[in-house]
């Protein structure tokens, strides 16, 4: 069963327009009801077949505005690269001991792991358990790196990855509702311009199939989107 709040939320928009994105994100704002400051999500249907290597859709992009989270960083270094994670501001900076700490204590208090590539080795490892909760850092979205200090502040920054899953639909985070329109706007924007520019060579037919919008408490928002 819906609450009563997300059943109100419901009339105020007709689910089935397609809202242009500045709208839909209005509507999107006046349906969040919850007592906190709900995030708002961005979900992408596309036009390719995930089963194909070279229609996989994943990159990064630096949100102009922020995410509105607070990303807490963990860096697995030795050295010099380690005292540069530490500098740049990392949340947890270690190498073995904190291998230990995830695969026997099942300790998950970070939100990103940066590692340089000579530590690959050893964090491969945790792949099975990485992996699944979509914590395996990646030279794709910049999280296997000898530029730490650059990764550290991209991510605090709100650096957010965008990558299809097997329904070919891309979730991505863009802000907070206190971030008002003009903010979330120019945040979405700058994930779609992204979206586009990754169109795959091979990928044929309509590329954006749909696009909506939601709060994290409140019903999606359909987006009548032209690129």
């Amino acid at each position: 069963m819906k609450g009563k709040k997300y059943v109100d939320a419901l009339k105020k928009y007709d689910k089935t327009k397609q809202y242009d994105m500045g709208e839909a994100i209005e509507k999107a704002i006046e349906m969040a009801t919850a007592k906190f400051d709900e995030t708002l999500e961005l979900h992408v249907k596309l036009g390719v077949d995930t089963r194909h290597a070279d229609q996989q859709v994943r990159g990064v992009v630096v949100l102009p505005n922020g995410t509105g989270k607070t990303v807490r960083v963990l860096v697995i270094a030795k050295g010099a690269k380690a005292d540069e994670a530490q500098a740049a501001g990392a949340d947890y900076v270690g190498a073995e001991e904190y291998i230990e700490k995830i695969t026997k204590q099942n300790w998950f208090e970070f939100d990103v792991l940066i590692t340089t590539p000579d530590m690959m080795g050893l964090v491969g490892r945790m792949g099975k358990i990485l992996g699944p909760k979509g914590l395996m850092p990646n030279p794709k979205s910049g999280t296997v790196t000898m530029d730490v200090t650059k990764a550290i502040s991209d991510i605090k920054a709100g650096k957010v990855e965008y990558r299809v899953d097997k329904q070919s639909i891309c979730h991505v985070i863009f802000g907070k509702v206190s971030f008002g329109k003009d903010k979330l706007l120019e945040n979405v924007t700058t994930i779609m311009d992204a979206l586009i520019k990754a169109k795959p060579a091979s990928a044929k037919g309509t590329y954006l199939k749909s696009v909506a919008i939601a709060t994290t408490m409140g019903p999606g928002v359909k987006v009548a989107y032209k690129a």
